[in-house]
């Protein structure tokens, strides 16, 4: 098929693909598709292959250009987008191309076929803007108030929950179980009730936050409580108003903690003979933990300012295919249908691109961050030795104090296999990225905040 193309880019990385087939072809095509027809088809008063072309002219000529035209344009598409020089612009998988004004083409055997179709193509990134990036790096370090508090959560954890005894009071830290309905003038408010609510007092893990008003009750008491909410709670539904709740406590559970001594630190696991055992892995658990986050936290930092500093625009298309994917994963995060999520996000207030970004992030700026990663492993063609994956299956099993062995046989899976050279060759890229922009030290900072920490 002889065709000639013409490429207009537009923006959002779209673009406007003209193409031109020949008459001579346009007329072969549609002597193919008649001669087709008149083959397989069967009409009254003639015989099966024997329907005179005239007559399925007559009868079907409309239609039969149609298909002649489709079929023309996705033979011509194909051909176009199989050429060597088709690199940059093939569609996205996820980009069909259209008809501009969704028409097809006048159809004359006698004519050129020219049409115009419209689609997205995979971004054109150029990452050579690194001036002025600068990476703090937070200043965490670990010491005996990091290493208790992972020690008071193994006693919790470990902790025996027992019944208080009837008439004992609630009390901070106790865990009650309790019934609660909203109140107001005309009596329950509709959909406030709830039956069997379980929570540790103290903690605020209670949609009235109403911790500090059952301390004190006791087993099957009942309580109304009035709650005033400040102005700038965070709580919107809840702030600068006050609830009127009745509350029953029907059990109240204290936790028995384990004194923090060598038999503890044996019970958490035999490897240990004493505590200071426990604590010394507790201390290197917390720097791995350290170590990984101040890693994250830099790379984010650096490829937000490559996206800053390099900008390009994505296509349409990428974005709602990201946002769909993302989508899909939040209804099997919350154990239910993408039409049922759909149908709740309605009844809200929120828009589903809102609910999108608070539960999972950026999705334009993750993926302008990956297509830039992608662009410049293949820019300085970084890629992993056997050795190298070696160290990584190493470094892992010393992370996570398991062995070799078994690291190795978690990654056994050719494709889970092929994250982990992925990931060595994003480190490897990181490094040598460091080194041509300039990193600081950042604040001092807790163990706790870094990890609320976003760059």
């Amino acid at each position: 098929m002889k065709v000639t193309k013409e490429i207009t880019k537009i923006e959002k990385s779209a673009v406007k693909l003209t193409a031109t087939i020949s008459k001579e072809d346009v007329a072969e095509g549609y002597k193919a598709n008649i001669a087709k027809y008149a083959k397989n088809i069967q009409l009254p008063g003639f015989r099966k292959g024997h329907v005179p072309v005239s007559v399925l002219e007559r009868k079907y000529g409309e239609s039969l250009k149609a298909e002649v035209v489709g079929d023309l344009i996705d033979q011509s598409l194909n051909e176009i987008f199989k050429a060597d020089d088709a690199k940059d612009i093939r569609p996205l998988p996820y980009s069909q191309p259209r008809l501009e004004g969704d028409k097809l083409p006048e159809f004359d055997t006698t004519k050129d076929l020219t049409y115009t179709v419209i689609y997205d193509v995979f971004p054109k990134v150029e990452v050579k803007n690194f001036s002025g990036i600068v990476i703090k790096e937070p200043q965490v370090k670990i010491g005996d108030e990091e290493i208790n508090e992972e020690l008071k959560a193994l006693q919790e954890r470990n902790a025996a929950v027992l019944d208080k005894k009837d008439g004992e009071a609630v009390a901070k830290d106790d865990i009650v179980t309790i019934n609660y309905k909203e109140l107001d003038e005309n009596g329950t408010v509709a959909g406030s009730e709830r039956e069997g609510f379980v929570f540790t007092v103290g903690s605020g893990e209670n949609i009235y936050k109403i911790d500090d008003e059952i301390i004190g009750m006791k087993k099957d008491e009942t309580k109304e409580i009035t709650k005033t909410y400040a102005a700038d709670d965070a709580d919107k539904d809840l702030a600068g108003k006050t609830k009127k709740i009745s509350v029953t406590v029907t059990a109240v559970k204290v936790r028995n903690l384990p004194e923090l001594d060598d038999d503890f630190a044996q019970d958490v696991s035999e490897k240990f003979k004493t505590l200071d055992d426990l604590k010394n892995d507790i201390a290197s658990s917390l720097e791995v933990a350290k170590n990984r986050k101040l890693a994250e936290l830099k790379s984010q930092s650096l490829l937000s300012q490559l996206v800053e500093k390099n900008p390009f625009e994505l296509p349409v298309s990428m974005v709602q295919a990201e946002n769909e994917n993302r989508w899909r994963m939040l209804a099997q995060q919350f154990q239910t249908t993408v039409e049922q999520l759909d149908k709740m996000i309605a009844s809200t207030n929120q828009s589903k691109e809102d609910m999108i970004k608070q539960m999972t992030g950026d999705s334009e700026k993750m993926l302008k961050s990956r297509i830039i990663v992608d662009e410049l492993i293949r820019e300085k063609n970084i890629s992993v030795t056997p050795e190298e994956i070696e160290d990584a299956y190493k470094k892992i099993a010393e992370e996570n104090k398991i062995s070799v062995e078994e690291v190795k046989e978690h990654y056994k899976n050719p494709k889970t296999k092929e994250y982990l050279i992925d990931d060595t060759k994003e480190n490897k890229l990181y490094e040598e990225l460091y080194k041509q922009v300039k990193i600081e030290k950042g604040e001092k900072t807790t163990f706790a905040d870094l990890f609320k920490a976003q760059m």
